[in-house]
């Protein structure tokens, strides 16, 4: 049995001794085949980004072969006939015949739509569950701020590629980019006329933003990727509390076979829901918008989900500007421009880049983390996390106000201002309600440890009272309750003579001390295990043997 155990499968052993004979890379290649890799379905939620960015990188390479990064004006002349005649950009026409006249055309073309909206959402979801999980701790924090940095870079990836076929939608946010860029102060109008070579439109913004899609940003993208895949292989990938599962080891499945198997089933699963999206569902109809000229409008118009939240800042964003000098353009800041454009942005990446930083300097704590925390035994952060998401929701949301307002038959004018008020209340009501209900699911645990489980048998005792009788948890459930591990506090008490710790004796070592109290600490501590549910437990066999034992299922 021991031998069997102990042996290499030859799926590795063949391979292995291929390699170690020519390259001398057997062992090398045997331990990284059998790396253990936990298994929780949060996991695969990175994933989903990795392999949407795969099928970005195939479905654009295709693209490119057809597409013509150009602006200038032709009349087409293609199969859809509505359009005949008309004049427009060769980028436009390119878009057109990718989408009637090459085969399979509009099928890749709606593939790498869907694959992009997927890429940025994979990627949220992926850093929600890695922030709310405390999975950017010690050692990870390099790889936290590449994931930010992955984020910033996936927004830039999808302005770009959304402006390429240069149509009347696309054109809208390409206006609203010029609109943003010319209103920096000082550098405004050098970085406008360097993006679009001139006087907006100009001629060049779309061969300089196909430059930046397809070569570029895809290589930083790849760059950051590979680092970001490594770094997790070496520092090991984080688990969720469990029976045996500590900060020195793994428990999970070995690389090869277990996860490699599963790992290409779901890219594959991934690959048809894209093509699935791109076959019944419609995105991005191009021939419907026609061509962009700078003197048309389109209303009901909003960009992909993930730019949603700036076009919602940019319409709830009173119109403020201050003049430096007089009314003299020169000194004009646009205020209702500039903050809604940098503002949101900036809170929410920054805060994503500096909260691993922050959180230590708060807590004190300077462990190493492999094991993930449950999001409700840390109810700041999780509240924190769901204050940012309300934050960037109700954004989003007040980035189609003209369709709430059209819809809903609710004043544009009380609209706009009641995004104004939940941009500020929301949040807060946000941060509240989390930390209650974080606190209220740390007390379910603690009455689970305590008493056990409900059973569903209702028992009479002898003297006549009712109870439901509570069953132990199961052992891997219980384990699971019990990796909780209460948030670091700094020590802040006072010695012998009642003077502070050296670091906490200035006011931000007093402002730090406060947050320390309030951030750490145990907030709902679990039990021994021996509450009244072993009680009941005796109780429930005492009656058991007599007729004055009434027992009621349910």
């Amino acid at each position: 049995m021991s031998d069997d155990l102990n042996s290499v499968p030859k799926g590795i052993a063949g391979p292995s001794s291929f390699l170690d004979d020519r390259l001398g890379g057997a062992n090398f290649l045997k331990r990284n085949l059998r790396k253990i890799f936990p298994d929780h379905w949060s996991f695969l939620l990175g994933e989903i980004a990795l392999y949407s960015f795969i099928i970005l990188l195939l479905t654009g390479t295709f693209l490119t072969f057809w597409f013509r990064p150009s602006m200038m004006e032709i009349a087409y002349d293609g199969s859809y006939a509505p359009l005949k005649g008309v004049m427009m950009s060769e980028a436009y026409a390119s878009s057109l015949e990718l989408s009637f006249d090459v085969r399979g055309g509009l099928l890749i073309r709606q593939m790498h739509h869907w694959a992009a909206l997927m890429f940025v959402a994979g990627m949220m979801v992926h850093m929600l569950r890695v922030f709310f999980t405390g999975a950017y701790r010690k050692p990870r924090e390099l790889n936290w701020i590449i994931g930010v940095l992955l984020l910033t870079l996936a927004l830039a990836e999808g302005l770009t590629g959304y402006s390429l076929p240069d149509d009347l939608l696309s054109g809208a946010g390409l206006r609203i980019t010029e609109g943003v860029a010319i209103s920096l102060p000082l550098i405004g109008t050098y970085l406008t006329f360097f993006l679009f070579g001139g006087e907006y439109p100009g001629e060049d913004v779309i061969a300089r933003f196909y430059s930046l899609h397809i070569l570029l940003i895809p290589g930083i993208l790849l760059a950051l990727i590979s680092a970001h895949m490594v770094l997790m292989w070496v520092q090991k990938h984080t688990q969720m509390p469990g029976k045996g599962r500590d900060n020195k080891n793994v428990v999970g499945a070995p690389f090869y076979p277990a996860f490699m198997a599963k790992a290409g089933a779901y890219f594959l699963f991934t690959l048809a829901v894209v093509a699935g999206l791109a076959t019944f569902t419609q995105v991005n109809p191009i021939w419907l918008f026609g061509p962009y000229t700078p003197a048309d409008v389109s209303a009901g118009s909003q960009p992909d989900f993930y730019m949603g939240f700036l076009e919602g800042a940019l319409r709830i964003m009173p119109a403020w500007e201050i003049n430096l000098f007089g009314a003299s353009h020169a000194g004009t800041l646009p205020l209702s421009v500039i903050i809604p454009a940098l503002v949101p942005m900036g809170i929410v990446m920054t805060g994503l880049a500096l909260y691993p930083f922050l959180e230590r300097w708060v807590t004190g704590d300077n462990r190493e983390h492999h094991v993930a925390d449950r999001p409700r035994n840390n109810p700041h952060r999780t509240s924190i996390g769901m204050s940012a998401i309300t934050f960037y929701g109700v954004l989003w949301l007040l980035g189609a106000n003209d369709e709430i307002s059209a819809n809903f038959h609710i004043s544009l004018t009380w609209t706009t201002i009641g995004g104004r008020v939940l941009i500020i209340v929301a949040p807060a009501l946000a941060y509240l309600i989390t930390y209650r209900m974080c606190l209220g699911l740390q007390r379910s645990d603690q009455a689970v440890i305590s008493h056990g489980v409900e059973s569903g048998v209702i028992k009479r005792l002898p003297h006549g009272e009712f109870i439901e009788v509570h069953t132990p948890a199961a052992e891997d459930i219980e384990a699971h309750m019990r990796g909780k591990q209460p948030v670091l506090m700094l020590p802040v008490a006072e010695d012998a003579a009642g003077i502070p710790p050296k670091g906490m004796r200035g006011p931000l070592g007093k402002l730090r001390a406060r947050m320390s109290k309030a951030y750490g600490g145990e907030k709902i501590p679990l039990d021994d295990g021996h509450g009244h549910g072993h009680d009941e437990e005796e109780h429930a066999a005492i009656g058991s043997g007599g007729d004055e034992d009434r027992s009621l299922t349910h």
